[in-house]
């Protein structure tokens, strides 16, 4: 959406309306000769205030333009610097209907692994609530004291300590230790389960203390090295498109198992993302392994 393309119309609406009040106010004045005077400036008063409250219900309909093309903004920025764009999406999958395409013995085919469909949402993170920033903050703290929309290190000396980096199955990724070894289970079941989704899997990163892409203060959860994203075959699912490659659907399951939240659930669909939840993170802290 264009900045300005709603607001403009709405801003002209309201520059009619002052017209009108001062129109009905010169009017009003001209007219104080007559008898009926009184009678027709009680009247004018009644139309001004009438057009006052448009005049208000105005403003925050401009008001509420600005947040939605805040919004907007912030997801079209999210999508540039993902390169996202929008993929066919032939299938409709849910957590059940979940099985391999290719050879039975090998799991499912390239093809079928980085084929794009339809999820059925509700099927995942069921129990898992998403770590919001609060939650995150009270948990862990802030892991540098400012932020921008590149990566930067960590320098909050207590999540430091946390950290460490591993080659965790195909992939060499730095995340605080509970979180690697959780994926390490993952990465040992999908080994099993899944070999070829195993072999093709790659990150498109993990450890990054920055910004959510296109905003001013939402901070990404890779800042505290509690969420990773996946790629397979080197091809990365597409941003926000609505659909979800078929082979990270079958990872969802094995993240949603150890209390991982799945990106593909956000409103703005982001299936190549998977971060620890809440349940998870609370049962970490109890456990002093924060």
């Amino acid at each position: 959406m264009r900045e300005g393309t709603l607001i403009g119309p709405i801003i002209i609406a309201i520059g009619l309306l002052v017209a009108a009040i001062a129109f009905a106010v010169v009017g009003a004045v001209l007219e104080t000769a007559d008898g009926s005077a009184e009678m027709r400036m009680s009247r004018s008063e009644a139309d001004i205030a009438a057009m006052e409250r448009a005049i208000d219900g105005l403003k925050k309909q401009i008001t509420d333009l600005q947040e939605e093309q805040r919004r907007l903004a912030e997801e079209q920025a999210l999508v540039i610097a993902r390169g996202g764009g929008v993929a066919p999406m032939p299938l409709e999958v849910s957590a059940g209907d979940i099985t391999g395409g290719g050879d039975e013995n090998f799991g499912p085919s390239i093809e079928r692994m980085t084929e794009v469909g339809v999820l059925d949402k509700m099927a995942f993170n069921q129990g898992i609530s998403q770590p919001r920033n609060r939650i995150m903050l009270e948990i862990l703290g802030h892991p540098r004291s400012s932020y921008s929309q590149d990566c930067a290190p960590v320098t909050q000396e207590k999540l430091r300590a946390l950290m460490e980096t591993r080659q965790v199955g195909p992939i060499k990724v730095t995340m605080i230790r509970p979180a690697l070894e959780s994926l390490e289970r993952i990465m040992s079941k999908l080994a099993t389960s899944e070999p070829e989704v195993h072999e093709a899997l790659g990150t498109a990163g993990a450890l990054c203390a920055r910004l959510v892409r296109g905003s001013k203060r939402s901070v990404s959860n890779h800042s505290w090295g509690t969420a990773i994203d996946l790629k397979l075959e080197g091809r990365l699912d597409g941003f926000g498109d609505g659909g979800t490659q078929f082979g990270l659907i079958l990872l969802a399951e094995l993240f949603n198992e150890e209390g991982w939240y799945w990106g593909a659930a956000y409103n703005r669909e982001d299936s190549m993302h998977f971060e620890v939840g809440v349940e998870t993170l609370r049962l970490w802290q109890a456990e002093g392994k924060l």
